[in-house]
């Protein structure tokens, strides 16, 4: 075999390696986004989820309105409906926008500050959540008891002791339910950062 054509061998073989490695990159962030979109999965199912229950609870309070027959009630309900409508809105649009991230056109730097921004938007949404998951803990009780009992909860003392035993215990289980989600969240998006970052490699 000649010298030229060896060199036509090597370049047929150099640019057939070339494509090769193009091919094998492109199928690795394909698989990257594909398990970086499982990730964020696992947190939108619960928060679809939740939003369902959030607005089904929301329509019921507002078609038993008429119910809510003194000030303080109307007020609660009307507290409650407000949270119910915006917690779900607040969590669901920054997650979405999370998944939306497109690992395979953006470069690596740009995908990490992106992916950094809507990183701190997401917990800051789900810090906002958990303070008006308070709010809503307290603005409902009154709401639940005329609803389900037809029964008013600040002018019935008979019934008072019930009431300030349930709030210290549904305190308790707000915080840990809270902390829970937390952390089975933060792993999640601890995982999708680490599969941005092994791009990188």
């Amino acid at each position: 075999m000649e010298l030229e054509e060896m060199q036509a061998v090597w370049a047929d073989l150099s640019s057939q390696l070339e494509k090769q490695k193009k091919l094998t990159d492109k199928m690795i962030i394909m698989m990257t986004q594909e398990k970086y979109k499982k990730k964020w999965n696992r947190i939108a199912y619960p928060e679809i989820l939740g939003t369902i229950i959030c607005y089904g609870v929301a329509i019921l309070i507002l078609i038993n309105i008429g119910k809510l027959d003194n000030w303080y009630t109307l007020l609660s309900g009307l507290i409650s409906v407000v949270v119910l409508l915006i917690l779900p809105v607040l969590s669901l649009r920054s997650i979405f926008r999370m998944r939306k991230l497109n690992i395979a056109e953006n470069d690596y730097k740009d995908t990490l500050m992106q992916y950094a921004k809507g990183k701190k938007r997401f917990q800051s949404s789900m810090k906002l959540g958990y303070y008006l998951g308070f709010i809503l803990m307290f603005a409902i009780m009154p709401v639940t008891t005329k609803l389900l009992n037809n029964k008013d909860l600040f002018t019935e003392t008979t019934k008072i002791w019930p009431f300030l035993i349930s709030i210290p215990l549904a305190v308790v289980f707000m915080i840990f339910f809270s902390k829970w989600v937390y952390k089975s969240y933060n792993r999640n998006i601890i995982e999708a950062e680490n599969l941005i970052k092994d791009l990188e490699e």
